[in-house]
């Protein structure tokens, strides 16, 4: 199997052959190697310069499959202190992959003070792994230079979804 780029994936990438392969583990991961496996892995954007964290998810035979980029929002608007944002989240397509990742970027803003975490997606996509992880969809389409602080020439109207702190009530 080969990536949108030409590059080899793994042999079991995406496939799980037995129940140990079942077992993901939230790891840190270094900003350049984070980097290195979105620019083979998303299909669209280019890895992010810098981030506040970053978190991998790593298979049981300790091959990352994928990571999650969490800054402070882009989006001035947004940018109120107590918000972080997912800037970047790319996987191999291990199953659960996703839906670790987000899991573990909520725990990991809200133990450094945040009460919201938001991430953005093109209107195109669906949003399954957000809906699974308990995000909910802010319902206004927004155009991506409409609020950002940088014009990347990108015209591509994307949606907010939003996961808050709810102090434990639900």
């Amino acid at each position: 199997m080969e990536n949108w780029n030409g590059i080899p994936k793994n042999a079991d990438s995406g496939r799980l052959t037995n129940a140990e392969n079942w077992r993901l583990v939230i790891s840190p991961v270094a900003i350049q190697t984070a980097r290195a496996f979105t620019a083979w892995t998303h299909r669209y954007l280019t890895p992010p310069i810098s981030a506040e964290f970053v978190i991998g998810v790593q298979n049981s035979d300790a091959t990352l499959v994928g990571v999650v980029f969490v800054d402070r929002p882009d989006c001035w608007v947004f940018d109120d202190g107590g918000t972080a944002e997912i800037v970047c989240l790319s996987t191999d397509g291990t199953p659960n992959a996703c839906s670790a990742l987000l899991g573990a970027a909520w725990r990991a803003a809200r133990a450094k003070g945040y009460r919201r975490l938001i991430a953005h997606t093109r209107v195109d996509e669906p949003g399954t792994s957000l809906l699974a992880a308990g995000f909910r969809l802010v319902p206004r389409t927004l155009t991506w230079q409409a609020y950002s602080r940088s014009t990347q020439g990108d015209d591509t109207a994307r949606v907010l979804w939003e996961l808050r702190d709810t102090g434990g009530r639900r």
